[in-house]
């Protein structure tokens, strides 16, 4: 399985008895696999097995799926909402009696807002929700497979600009590599010139000056942070090829990979050594930005 991406979009339409519908699905990064359904009233029963085909198909990413269903015109009805008919009487005979105003008339009553509402077709019985809430699902499985087709065509993209930013965290390895070589012969030119002024003044006494000159070195060498930044650069190429959804592991390694730049550049004695650590420490912040698209 290739790289996969956590963004995408895509979308799906279907029918039933003059309706239409249509799913749009849209996904960004997430820590984990966060589903939101968009639905209109009366479609609260699709959520649960909606969420199984989401879960059927990712593993991370925040999704956004929202339903809009057409019905024409002809098909839609008009009903007087009870509730709100009675609340407006009640209203009405208030009014009435506390000023002696001629009772409203019934056209007044129905023309205020809430009072008449213009309802979709729904199926009456059971059976036929059942049909239509499969149909919408269906046109639904429909649109999460072309919002993972979208997601993978992402992550081929993303494949290889994480192959060139590791590329590039590997020669600034390199480069920090054979300029930390010549740093123990700069650093000890350096302090022998120090050492022979302090010497020549007096105001050292010699076994206190190799101490200090023996902690410098130690403090000055950076093999280890290069070994390991060496051993990164691998293993994130072995996440790329594996073909499993590796985000989470990715994000971790440009972890890994900041705290040896971090340490690279506190030790480094030398401008150019320091240079191309941030360069590196640049480079690794591009690579963790886009491993974070990563499912």
């Amino acid at each position: 399985m290739a790289l996969v991406s956590m963004t995408g979009f895509a979308d799906a339409q279907g029918g039933r008895d003059g309706a239409r519908w249509r799913w749009e699905a849209k996904s960004v990064n997430g820590k984990g696999l966060d589903l939101r359904l968009r639905t209109p009233p009366g479609f609260d029963a699709i959520e649960p097995p909606a969420r199984m085909l989401a879960n059927e198909r990712f593993r991370r990413g925040s999704i956004q799926a929202t339903l809009t269903i057409e019905v024409p015109e002809s098909a839609r009805g008009l009903r007087i909402d009870a509730v709100a008919l009675a609340s407006a009487v009640r209203i009405a005979q208030e009014i009435a009696t506390e000023t002696g105003l001629p009772p409203a008339r019934i056209d007044g009553l129905l023309a205020l807002k809430g009072v008449i509402v213009q309802d979709d077709v729904v199926p009456a019985d059971a059976a036929a929700r059942g049909e239509r809430d499969a149909g919408i699902l269906e046109t639904l499985a429909a649109a999460f497979d072309a919002l993972a087709r979208a997601r993978r065509t992402e992550g081929a993209k993303l494949s290889a600009v994480l192959a060139a930013q590791i590329g590039e965290i590997e020669r600034l390895t390199g480069e920090a590599g054979r300029l930390a070589a010549a740093q123990p012969a700069a650093l000890r030119d350096k302090l022998a010139a120090q050492l022979k002024e302090l010497l020549d003044a007096g105001t050292v006494a010699e076994d206190r000056l190799a101490q200090e000159v023996a902690l410098l070195a130690v403090r000055g060498d950076v093999r280890e942070e290069l070994d390991r930044l060496q051993s990164h650069v691998q293993e994130a190429r072995a996440l790329l090829a594996s073909g499993e959804a590796v985000g989470r592991k990715l994000d971790f390694l440009a972890q890994e990979f900041n705290r040896e730049a971090n340490t690279l550049c506190s030790k480094s004695a030398d401008i150019q050594l320091t240079r191309t650590g941030l360069a590196l420490k640049a480079a690794i912040d591009q690579f963790r930005e886009q491993a974070q698209n990563v499912e």
